[in-house]
């Protein structure tokens, strides 16, 4: 499957490379590049190396996000029953995505994925696809700042009377505190049922150099670095899945490769809470 994704994603960054500017980095390219994958151009991988460069466990911190998602997405799914799924900040196909790794629990689970660029767009469409006999995957290109819009569109495949996992997988973080990240995930939630859940991963700015922080912001998409009680606050209200808000790292990663990487390495502060009655 992953040679599938690959040889997919270099026809349709072929195709592609006329429409976009490749001389510019692009962050979900850069991540992809990060995790291995091949949907990235020269300058994504340029600077992916000089991100690397300054910060080398970055490759690192990459893949526990993803390792946190296919934790987070396995215990929703198998533990809580939860069959449904709004992924907002979908980024660049790569291995054990949302709707993989919810319909190896259940084959029948819903998943809506959402990005605001069209580039990641395109490649959802052609290779985040769910078999004839399994669940429905549906695709919105809306930003998390649009969250009626994003509720509007997601219907059409989710059923909003029956609980929904919220997933904001590394995505917090491109949005400044001007843009009321707070009030936008409570918007979003707000209009889920009882028993829903949110997911959150978020980069903390908390162990990198002044250097560091100031290379980031010159970046193509810079990012706002909260510390552990700030992320603590996208939880408030909800209750929160044991052990908390804790590193990407250690958050139920019991069956993880040891040794774990230190919260210094994963840079990355996750949680899951779920909406009481």
């Amino acid at each position: 499957m992953a040679d599938q994704w690959s040889a997919a994603g270099d026809t349709y960054l072929q195709r592609l490379a006329s429409k976009v500017d490749a001389s510019v980095p692009h962050s979900a390219r850069r991540y992809n590049y990060w995790l291995g994958g091949k949907d990235n151009f020269a300058a994504d991988r340029a600077s992916g190396d000089a991100v690397a460069a300054m910060f080398p466990s970055i490759r690192t911190a990459a893949l526990e996000n993803r390792r946190f998602l296919r934790r987070a997405v396995t215990f929703l799914a198998a533990e809580q029953g939860i069959r449904q799924f709004l992924d907002i900040g979908t980024g660049l196909p790569t291995a054990d995505n949302t709707h993989e790794v919810a319909q190896r629990v259940a084959p029948r689970s819903k998943v809506v994925y959402v990005d605001n660029d069209p580039l990641v767009m395109v490649h959802a469409r052609a290779l985040l696809t769910s078999s004839p006999d399994t669940g429905a995957t549906d695709y919105i290109e809306a930003d998390v700042r649009e969250p009626e819009k994003i509720l509007h569109e997601a219907a059409r495949t989710l059923d909003f009377s029956q609980p929904v996992a919220l997933m904001l997988i590394a995505l917090l973080h491109f949005v400044a505190d001007h843009e009321d990240p707070y009030g936008l995930v409570r918007r979003l939630v707000d209009a889920l049922p009882p028993g829903s859940y949110l997911v959150v991963s978020h980069v903390t700015g908390e162990y990198f150099t002044k250097e560091m922080l100031e290379a980031f912001a010159k970046s193509p998409a810079p990012a706002f670095y909260r510390d552990r009680q700030q992320v603590d606050q996208f939880f408030v209200g909800l209750d929160l899945v044991s052990p908390g808000v804790v590193s990407t790292a250690h958050w139920r990663a019991e069956g993880e490769p040891e040794p774990r990487p230190t919260v210094e390495q994963a840079t990355a502060y996750c949680g899951v809470a779920r909406k009481a009655a």
